[in-house]
Parts: structure tokens; C-alpha cells; sequence
């Protein structure tokens, strides 16, 4: 069992040369590591996400080291004079507004950057959001994807739900609350009404879990004029699929085909993934389902 206690020669104040990543609280400002602490009171820079929300946590806990900005929109820029300030001898801490930096938050391209540059990289570990909802949800936890956020082109982000519908591990989401309502609905017309839970707010003081099927949870966000707080979904895995005859195929396809926004190709893939069927074989009867649908809505 490896020690606890540190067994190299960097300092126990003050930080070696290298980059640092650092996580932070995603809400409490009480989860936070003592080690995360000294690190960033010891490095001599802190790359922050945003300047302005990591000073309030610093500020809490009464560390005054230099920040310079690194988000999305100008860390390619950054990259490179943070990389030349660590190979002078600087000790630079990579944060992020919430959580573990380069996790669906910025700084990958930096940290791919010092690993291209021989730098020495150290992970400070701390809070994920992922884990987090995932420890509390009452889902399995033996085997899980974390995807993220998923694509903001709707296209995209179809191909992407229907690529995972029939995977039989816990799904971790990421969303906006500005945009949960409409992904949940993608959600289930996807992947059905499958058991999920949406985590938002998480260690703050209106921390909420919503659980149920994705029915459920909209029913229960759709009477409020807002969502607050970055929402984590976690959806349940596939359950092990069951041979399906033709009848109950084509009664699943008519019930997909008659929506608006139905797609041959995009309904056929997905029910022939959860069904394990072959897909020339679910698109020839979702062509023939269609036809019969418009025959029957001219005839009326």
C-alpha cells in the first residue's frame, strides 16, 4: 500500500517547477483539500477559468497569489505563455470555475501542451461533479461512460444518444439549465422512459435530486419559470434486450414514425441497436409503416 506522507523533495511551502491541476469546490466552498490549499497559496501563478469567481474562493481561505485568465476562448493563446513561464521555473495552478480542470472545463489543450513540453505535471484531486451525482444517485456505479455535454447541434446530438442507447452502462450527462427540458425530451424519445436522475445544485443549500423515469423529472421541472444550476443527468443503462417480433416492431415504429420531427434513418438505427436486429431489416418495415401512415392521413 503506497504511503500517505510525501516521498519525494518538493517543498512544503512553496511549489516545485510544473503544472498543477487543481480542483476545486463546485459549491461548498468547504470541499476543498488541504493540499489543494497549500498548492495554491504556494504556486507562483494560478490559471483560472474565471478570474473573478476564483477570487472570492481564495479569498476565502486568505491566498493572495497572482491569477492570470484561461478559458475557452483564449487558451490557445495562453498555452503558450504559460508553457514558456514553467520552463523558466514557474509554478503554475491550473482551476477551473467548478471541479477538476480539463473535465468538460478548460485546459486540455495546456495540459496536452506540457505533456508534449516534458514539464512535470501534478494532479491535486478533488471534487467532480460526475462522481459526485453518481455516488448519491441509486444507480449502478460498477460501469458508467461519462459523456459530458453533449453536442449543441441538434444532429449531432442525436447521433450521439441514439450511438449509446443500447449501452448497457450508467450514462453521466452534463446540461445547461437553460437546455435540460429540451434534452430530456431527447432523452427518452431516444432511449424511452428509462430510470434517470438529474442532480443540479449539488453541496449548496437548494441541492436537489430529482429521480424517476425521464417522464417523471419533467413533470416535476416543467411547472417552474426557471431551472437554476448546472444540471448532471444520469440515465440507466440499457436494459438486456428481449427478441421483439414484427407485430410489437411495427407498433413501436408507428408510434416513432407519427412524430413531427420523425426520422427513417434515425428511429431505424436506434431500434435495431436496442433490439440487436438487423438494420436493413427495421428500415424496410419503417418504410413500409410510413407509407401506410400517409395512405391512412390522405384517406381522412
Amino acid at each position: 500500500m503506497p504511503s500517505a506522507l510525501p516521498t519525494d523533495d518538493r517543498p512544503v511551502t512553496g511549489c516545485a517547477s510544473g503544472l498543477y491541476i487543481v480542483a476545486t469546490p463546485i459549491g461548498n466552498l468547504e470541499d476543498i483539500t488541504l493540499r489543494a490549499i497549500r498548492i495554491l497559496g504556494g504556486v507562483d501563478l494560478i490559471a483560472a477559468e474565471d478570474t473573478r469567481h476564483t477570487t472570492k474562493l481564495l479569498s476565502h481561505y486568505d491566498i493572495h497569489t497572482p491569477l492570470i485568465s484561461c478559458h475557452e476562448h483564449n487558451e490557445q493563446q495562453r498555452t503558450a505563455e504559460l508553457i514558456e513561464k514553467i520552463r523558466s521555473g514557474a509554478s503554475v495552478a491550473l482551476v477551473s470555475d467548478a471541479g477538476t480542470p480539463s473535465v468538460s472545463d478548460p485546459g486540455y489543450r495546456l495540459v496536452c501542451a506540457a505533456v508534449e513540453a516534458g514539464l512535470d505535471i501534478f494532479p491535486v484531486p478533488g471534487v467532480s461533479a460526475a462522481i459526485t451525482a453518481l455516488c448519491a444517485s441509486g444507480l449502478p456505479t460498477d460501469r458508467f461512460v461519462f459523456v459530458g455535454f453533449a453536442p449543441r447541434k441538434k444532429g449531432r446530438r442525436l447521433e450521439l444518444l441514439q450511438s449509446l442507447a443500447a449501452d448497457d452502462r450508467t450514462l453521466v450527462f452534463y446540461e445547461s439549465p437553460r437546455r435540460i427540458m429540451a434534452f430530456l425530451i431527447e432523452l427518452q424519445s431516444v432511449m424511452g422512459d428509462r430510470p434517470a436522475v438529474l442532480a443540479r445544485e449539488m453541496t449548496k443549500l437548494h441541492e436537489e435530486f430529482i429521480r424517476g423515469p425521464f417522464s417523471r423529472i419533467m413533470e416535476v421541472l416543467r411547472p417552474r419559470p426557471e431551472v437554476k444550476g448546472e444540471c448532471t443527468i444520469l440515465v440507466a443503462g440499457a436494459p438486456p434486450s428481449r427478441p421483439i417480433d414484427t407485430d410489437a416492431l411495427g407498433d413501436l415504429l408507428r408510434e416513432r414514425l407519427a412524430r413531427p420531427d420523425a426520422r427513417i434513418s434515425s428511429i431505424s438505427k436506434e431500434l435495431a441497436g436496442l433490439h440487436q436486429l438487423p438494420r436493413k431489416r427495421v428500415y424496410e418495415l419503417a418504410l413500409r409503416i410510413q407509407k401506410e401512415i400517409r395512405n391512412e392521413s390522405e384517406e381522412s
